[in-house]
């Protein structure tokens, strides 16, 4: 079925807040995080060259998707929540280390209720490790794909890929879960490394229009084709990708595709830790550290 467009959308602007680098770590928190968990937020986790989005609901439900390559998870989770130590949900989008090694991290220490994959193995030390951990926890692990979901009241999470044709490639980017947010304040679009193939999969056979996309592939110019940011034509576009990375991310190519649209641009390497929370008809976006330019 063809998903509508969330109602608010159209009446939302884009209210952009700096929280810069000498703002006491304290303050921060408290401006920002142990105020009552009234209405829906996004965190792009500074994870260095890897993904890590933290998704809270209205009452303060925790879905954590994919924590990284590596222990900086734990310092970026721990701004953000502090000594909070339970995640509702934990999905790992697919597994390549800089999407699941974090957790293996934020496993001796945080309980999980449950976690969520595509259900491909790979033959790799890390992956045994995290498989193992959770095994041994005794923490549910569920396989899913497109047309699942996760509802929270008002609130939904719609997984719109993998289908079972791309479970099948050989490229694991092709595998990674796609999740489209839905919340009364934004919808966004969590892309994983999906490339150019799959957005047009998806462009075809689902109404995508979001406010908020995680570019996909950390800026890959193999990702985010124009046709894909005309349909989702999202206020804001998030980047997560490492300083210095050895891969070139963000790309020229990508950079320079987005430059010519209207979309707020916001990058990990640049910024740190990307706070998007959904109040009134407004995004309020605060960043760990001072904006600088593209």
């Amino acid at each position: 079925t063809m998903m509508k467009k969330n109602k608010y959308s159209d009446a939302l602007s884009v209210s952009v807040v700096m929280v810069l680098v000498a703002l006491d770590l304290i303050v921060w928190r408290q401006v920002l995080f142990f105020s009552p968990k009234i209405n829906p937020q996004l965190d792009f986790l500074d994870v260095g060259q890897g993904d890590s989005t933290l998704l809270t609901f209205p009452g303060g439900t925790q879905i954590l998707t994919d924590a990284g390559p590596s222990r900086k998870i734990i310092s970026s989770l721990e701004k953000i929540i502090g000594g909070d130590r339970y995640i509702d949900l934990a999905i790992i989008s697919h597994p390549q280390l800089d999407h699941y090694n974090g957790f293996n991290y934020l496993l001796r220490n945080y309980r999980f209720g449950a976690f969520l994959w595509n259900g491909i193995e790979v033959e790799n030390e890390e992956w045994k490790i995290l498989k193992s951990k959770i095994a041994e926890k005794k923490i549910l692990l569920i396989i899913i794909g497109e047309g699942n979901g996760i509802r929270y009241g008002e609130n939904k999470i719609e997984i719109i890929s993998p289908n079972k044709p791309y479970l099948q490639s050989a490229e694991l980017n092709d595998t990674g879960i796609v999740e489209y947010i839905r919340t009364p304040k934004f919808n966004a679009l969590l892309t994983a490394d999906i490339d150019i193939d799959v957005e047009n999969y998806l462009i075809n056979r689902f109404d995508i229009r979001a406010d908020i996309l995680k570019i996909g592939h950390h800026g890959s110019k193999y990702s985010t084709g124009e046709a894909f940011l005309m349909a989702v034509s999202p206020k804001i576009a998030v980047i997560q990708s490492g300083a210095g990375n050895r891969y070139g991310h963000p790309t020229k190519d990508i950079l320079n595709r987005l430059e010519l649209t209207n979309i707020a641009i916001f990058r990990n390497d640049k910024s740190g830790s990307i706070s998007i929370l959904g109040d009134d008809n407004k995004l309020k976006i605060f960043t760990e550290r001072q904006l600088d330019s593209l």
